[in-house]
């Protein structure tokens, strides 16, 4: 009954091949939330892997729903006097796109290939939760316990922004009560360094449209006329950043990137690998690191720019010129100000006449814990016990997360421990995970699950 027996355990759970099984098994369900052919896929992956999983480990579970979207809850509690921590995980996928896989490869069936896996989800996010829960699993048969108080959620709306999370935990806070949430979700910095992040960047998504007029006309008889919409979306889009993405928004810039953040992130560098794109060193914040750019600082995003037919251009000048927008966001950015400050913004430059309108995708809000708490420590330490290799702490997370429900809404530190990396082809064709990550996952998981029933937890056993 000792730590190093449940690392081993966890580690002999992925080399049988036992783990594989049981992921496998679950991306073989196409839990597409984007896709709404998929309901019953959602409950029924909640009903026949999720709750099972969990029951054989002794954990009460109860099925919860908000607006029609499932979740379950599972629960440990062992001793009123120990720690509580709130796991997260989410079941839902992107959609498959099945067409556009490599030869040989399906998202609906988990491949192994050049060291990888191969399947939606198993990087985002059922590879994860998988993990966390052979991790768990291996704790419980060494130690005959936990020695902990341990609750799960899961979700199948993630991939939608997370319908009805909210909701649910404003309704049920006390069911939610703990004192920390460990969880995984997204990329490490790179592929062989453990990473913890402590929260998220926000993110906002909008169109910006110019609608001049009814139809298009020849560009023969009214070129110089009339004014083309696409030129002017172009000018008032540009005047956003400067020709290197340097953000022109004052209210989209944060005020400073505090010390603690800068700390932290002068350990990380940004790595590329074999299929990744280069970094473009004089793009975006001037002054800036890479690691500040993409941890710290805001980014600005035209996703998609469409003005009359791009597939069979004619001459003719476009009615209405339409752009979707993104900016993600760190802590100290008014949420609620920035489509606003965009709207003053155009005005004050002539451009009264683009229309903007957020899309209907909720908000991701920024967050981010404190890089000196103490449970961030905690955690760092447990994963050099591990590992032997310290992980990168990143202040938050480049990309978005539901974190401030757990933040704010339930008021909980919130330490993010991803097995993902970066070039895993993440809600694209092609999504894998290196195996390599999933068994360190497992032996790291395992190590922090021990640990949390020993003493020095944060807050415990002072």
């Amino acid at each position: 009954m000792t730590r190093d027996a449940a690392i081993a355990r966890a580690e002999a759970y992925f080399d049988s091949g036992a783990f594989r099984d049981d992921l496998a098994r679950r991306v073989a369900m196409p839990t597409e939330s984007q896709n709404p052919e998929r309901a019953p896929v959602l409950a029924e992956y909640i009903e026949t892997e999720m709750k099972p999983a969990f029951e054989a480990l002794g954990f009460t579970c109860q099925t919860l729903s908000e607006g029609n979207w499932p979740f379950l809850l599972a629960e440990r509690i062992e001793d009123p006097a120990r720690p509580t921590v709130l796991g997260y995980g989410h079941g839902d996928v992107v959609r498959g796109l099945d067409e556009d896989w490599n030869e040989g490869l399906s998202p609906w069936r988990m491949t192994e290939r050049d060291g990888r896996w191969y399947g939606r989800g198993v990087a985002d996010n059922k590879g994860q939760h998988s993990i966390n829960i052979g991790a768990i699993k291996a704790v419980l048969e060494t130690r005959g316990g936990l020695g902990f108080n341990a609750k799960y959620l899961i979700e199948m709306g993630e991939e939608r922004i997370s319908p009805g999370l909210r909701e649910l935990a404003v309704t049920h806070k006390d069911l939610f009560r703990a004192d920390v949430l460990i969880a995984s979700d997204g990329p490490r910095l790179s592929a062989a360094r453990p990473t913890v992040f402590l929260g998220s960047r926000g993110a906002v998504s909008f169109d910006v449209w110019v609608e001049a007029r009814e139809g298009g006309h020849h560009s023969g008889n009214w070129g110089g006329l009339l004014s083309d919409p696409a030129i002017e979306l172009a000018h008032a889009l540009a005047s956003i950043t400067s020709p290197t993405g340097e953000i022109r928004i004052a209210e989209w810039r944060p005020q400073d990137i505090p010390d603690d953040v800068r700390r932290v992130l002068a350990d990380c560098d940004i790595e590329t690998g074999a299929g990744d794109p280069e970094i473009d060193p004089d793009w975006g914040e001037p002054g800036l690191t890479p690691a500040e750019k993409l941890f710290a600082w805001c980014s600005f995003a035209i996703l998609a720019f469409e003005a009359g037919n791009p597939k069979t251009p004619v001459g003719a000048i476009p009615p209405r010129a339409w752009a979707r927008c993104q900016l993600r966001f760190v802590v100290g950015i008014d949420a609620e100000d920035i489509l606003p400050a965009l709207r003053r913004h155009f005005d004050r430059r002539g451009f009264s006449h683009v229309r903007i309108a957020q899309t209907s995708d909720a908000v991701f809000h920024a967050t981010r814990l404190d890089p000196a708490h103490p449970w961030v420590n905690w955690t760092v330490d447990s994963i050099v016990r591990t590992t032997g290799k310290r992980p990168a702490i990143l202040p938050n997370l480049g990309a978005s997360l539901p974190n401030d429900i757990f933040s704010d809404v339930l008021a909980l530190p919130t330490v993010w421990v991803p097995h993902s990396y970066p070039g895993c082809s993440q809600h694209a064709p092609n999504e894998h995970l290196p195996l390599v990550i999933a068994r360190e996952g497992l032996a790291l998981m395992a190590g922090i699950y021990w640990d949390l029933g020993e003493a020095g937890v944060p807050g415990q056993h002072q």
